[in-house]
């Protein structure tokens, strides 16, 4: 019978409160931040992993980005996925969304005998939604966007999923292969086994790709494959908030304190 295969795509992504764009490059600048897996990713990997704890299902993590990568995307094997897979080489680097979905779904086609791709909705560093259904239209399966639960057929070829809308929900059966991605907190990631955690930290293999690897055209990855560039850095207007400096001894500043509060004091 055939082996359900899933794979879910990970992303590693600077901590947001540490996201820095180098001036020069207009680059995202990594250096100096800690990096993370990509938060609804996490949620991802778990849809992905209670569907193998249901069926006979195996999950692979692919993902694209340097090797340093590595160390961070192993705790998703740790977790309960099976396989990983890394796209890995410089030609890969400064793609927008377009270069990497189309990067992603070469990586797709080189796994082979792919039944569903699950995606988190969006990444923390670009925000921008449109890797999953990018991934869908270079592969040409059909989409869910925002899913927050799943159902497999009895035969493994149609997923259910629900996904929410607003003041209800949409459910969706569709035909299989097909991509997903996840509404972000859709579910509680669970926490590495730490019976696997060794395997998955040190003793797991990690399959990396690079560009000669999988069959891309140059001209539709890194750089040279992304029509969208920055052009310009601003530093955005924040807003101050309003301060007052109450100066004296403290009966005179309770004093000053009471006079600025009163007109907001309502009586029952």
């Amino acid at each position: 019978m055939h082996e359900f295969h899933i794979v879910v795509c990970m992303k590693v992504v600077p901590k947001a409160e540490e996201i820095r764009v180098d001036p020069e490059s207009l680059l995202l600048d990594r250096e100096n931040a800690r990096s993370e897996i990509n938060p609804p990713d996490m949620n991802a990997i778990e849809h992905a992993l209670r569907i193998k704890d249901q069926c006979r299902a195996r999950v692979s993590i692919l993902s694209m980005g340097p090797p340093l990568f590595e160390s961070i995307l192993r705790v998703g094997l740790a977790m309960g996925a099976d396989d990983f897979y890394l796209l890995s080489d410089r030609a890969f680097a400064g793609a927008d969304t377009l270069a990497t979905t189309y990067t992603l779904a070469r990586g797709i086609d080189k796994i082979g005998d792919v039944d569903l791709v699950i995606c988190g909705e969006e990444s923390a560093d670009g925000a921008t939604g449109q890797v999953p259904a990018g991934i869908a239209e270079w592969l040409g399966w059909p989409q869910v966007t925002l899913a927050t639960e799943f159902q497999l057929s009895d035969d493994y070829t149609v997923c259910t999923a629900r996904r929410e809308i607003p003041g209800g929900y949409e459910v969706h059966r569709v035909k299989l292969p097909a991509v997903f991605s996840v509404k972000t907190a859709s579910n509680e990631p669970r926490f590495m086994d730490f019976d696997r955690k060794p395997w998955a930290m040190e003793e797991a293999g990690v399959i990396v790709w690079s560009r000669s690897d999988i069959e891309v055209e140059d001209d539709l990855i890194g750089l040279k494959g992304s029509p969208t560039i920055v052009s310009g850095l601003e530093q955005a207007e924040t807003r101050a908030r309003q301060q007052h400096m109450l100066e004296g001894d403290p009966e005179s500043i309770a004093a000053q304190l009471a006079e600025i509060l009163a007109p907001f004091h309502t009586r029952n």
